[in-house]
């Protein structure tokens, strides 16, 4: 009777593991941006499992770095600010990004102005119709 039930809490350990590692465990998170197609966010998990995010350039209006406070901490974060289709001076949406890994502030000024120097050169350059 005991070793059955010690067999079925391995049993579900070990399946609430494996959930773990192939559903939260984020392992690598990484940002590709290119100024005339958009915005690709990728997340790679512990088992091998990738998740991809598109966002079209179209549909980005900034990327700034936000604070939030928790606890007795100040935690910076990147975050895409999407446009509201009916108002174009609008944030329909906020997509935070590298929430799993963290980076440090200066990591994230390093990202923030590469990705300003990419969105400027979208503004500047010329409309094709």
């Amino acid at each position: 009777q005991n070793s059955m039930v010690l067999s079925a809490a391995i049993f579900i350990t070990l399946i609430g593991l494996i959930v773990y590692l192939h559903f939260v465990k984020i392992d690598q998170e990484s940002l590709l941006v290119i100024g005339s197609l958009g915005i690709q966010v990728t997340s790679s998990y512990a088992s091998g499992k990738e998740s991809t995010t598109f966002i079209e350039m179209s549909q980005v209006k900034d990327v700034v770095i936000n604070e939030a406070i928790h606890m007795q901490k100040v935690i910076y974060y990147l975050c895409i600010l999407l446009q509201d289709p009916g108002n174009p001076q609008g944030v329909s949406e906020v997509v935070p990004l590298f929430q799993s890994s963290k980076p440090r502030l200066d990591c994230l000024i390093e990202v923030y102005k590469s990705c300003q120097e990419i969105l400027e050169q979208r503004r500047t350059a010329p409309q094709s119709s």
